[in-house]
Parts: structure tokens; sequence; C-alpha cells
């Protein structure tokens, strides 16, 4: 099967740090990939180079067989949605300002845009009385929800999620992960999550991909790492969190 992504033998350095030595990977459709690692591992760059917010010093990366670059970043750009840490919303709009932005980009009629934010409230679990709120008065769980709607507004087949339920208490974070799991099966999206939570990557990825300054460790499955993992790191790393391994993620 053809990767709707995949990095080859990228590299790319920040001055004289180099923050992706030589990495390669591949993420296949309608799974959920799951780059994971502690801070400073690559993670987010690797997210960076997808959507084209910076371009690699050397390999390659594509999106559907096409590579990222100038040309091209416009068109790939507008088939992924992206969520990022505490929602990234714009503090001076209403939640559901914020979720239909690209429609209005897109210049869609009101009905569309209203029917839309109507099934995403219905589909992400939001209570819709809190999309008259601004995001200073909505819950970290709220946030996360109104910004994964603002992602799916478009309905893109790709969807890149940076630490996406890094900044939540346990509780509220544990119940994310199993909405977010059941969502990622109901939608059959490709999608690539970074993480450095284990138990989250356990939870939600078919694949892992485990980097540590800037190089790939080993890909697999959780049971893969966890079995047959091919250095000493990989098993400190999956047991420096307590950790009861859940069962494998849905499949849509």
């Amino acid at each position: 099967m053809r990767p709707m992504i995949a990095l080859r033998g990228v590299t790319k350095r920040f001055g004289a740090t180099v923050a992706l030595d030589a990495v390669s990977l591949q993420v296949q459709p309608a799974t959920t990939h799951v780059l994971l690692g502690s801070s400073g591992s690559g993670k987010s760059t690797v997210l960076r180079l997808i959507l084209g917010l910076a371009a690699p010093d050397g390999g390659v990366v594509l999106v559907d067989d096409t590579p990222v670059d100038a040309s091209t970043r416009d068109r790939l750009v507008a088939r992924m949605g992206y969520v990022v840490q505490d929602g990234g919303l714009y503090p001076h709009l209403r939640a559901s300002d914020n979720v239909a932005l690209a429609a209005e980009a897109q210049a869609w009629p009101r009905a569309r845009i209203a029917e839309r934010v109507a099934a995403l409230t219905e589909l992400t679990g939001l209570d819709a009385s809190m999309l008259r709120r601004y995001p200073r008065e909505l819950s970290g769980g709220q946030r996360q929800r109104v910004g994964l709607m603002r992602a799916l507004m478009l309905d893109p087949p790709i969807l890149l999620l940076d630490e996406p339920l890094g900044a939540l208490d346990p509780i509220v974070r544990a119940e994310l992960q199993e909405h977010l799991g059941r969502l990622f099966a109901d939608l059959g999206k490709t999608v690539v999550l970074v993480t450095h939570d284990v138990r989250e990557a356990a939870r939600l990825g078919h694949t892992i991909t485990l980097l540590t300054a800037g190089r790939v460790v080993q890909h697999g499955t959780y049971a893969d790492l966890a079995e047959r993992p091919v250095s000493p790191f990989v098993t400190q790393f999956l047991t420096a969190q307590t950790l009861t391994a859940p069962s494998a993620p849905a499949r849509g």
C-alpha cells in the first residue's frame, strides 16, 4: 500500500543544532501514526516539515507521493487539519468563529457553515452552548475540542496533532484519549500524533516511531517496542512512565 505521508532520509538543522538526522518513516492511509519521544527528540519538527513550515536540508518529504515544497505547499496543506496544544485558538474570536475560519476563507454560505459546525459539535461531544464563549471562558478540554473542530471543518483526509492533550489534567486527558480513539476509528483519517506520553501512544497508535536526539530508534506497534525492543533505550523510555498497556486501538 502506498503511504499517505513519507519522509526519506530527511535531515534538518537549526543553526548548529541537528533537529533531524536522516529520518525515514512512512504513514499508511487511515491509520494513526504516533511520533513518540522526549522534548527535543525531533517530533514536532517532523510535523513542521509535513506542513511545509520548514524545508529539509536533506532528503524529501512526500504527501500522497508529492514532494512538499514552495510550489506544492498550499495545495497539500489544504488537505490537512492541524491541532496544537491547548487548541491554539484566537483569543479575540468566539469558539464558533474559530471553528468557522477555514470555511469562511473558502466563502462557504452561512447555512453550510452552520450545518457543519453543528455536525462537528455533536461529533466531538462539545456542549453547543460553549460555542458562544471566548477561549478564555473555556476549560482546557473544551478548548481542545474546539481546536479539533476547527481542524476538521473542511473534512481534510489528514490530521496532524502536536501534543494536543499535553496541557490537560490526567482525568480530562484520559477522557479525551478515549474519545479521540473512537473518533479516529470512525472517521478513517490519516493521523500523525506527536506525544511524549507512552500511555497515549499505546492507546492511540497503530504504528509508533520512537525518536531521540533527532534519530529514529524504532518503528512498530506498542507490542513491538515493549516485547521486541531494538535497544535498551526503548525499554528505558517505555518503563520510565508507569504504564498498564491498554488494548490495541480500534481500526476504521
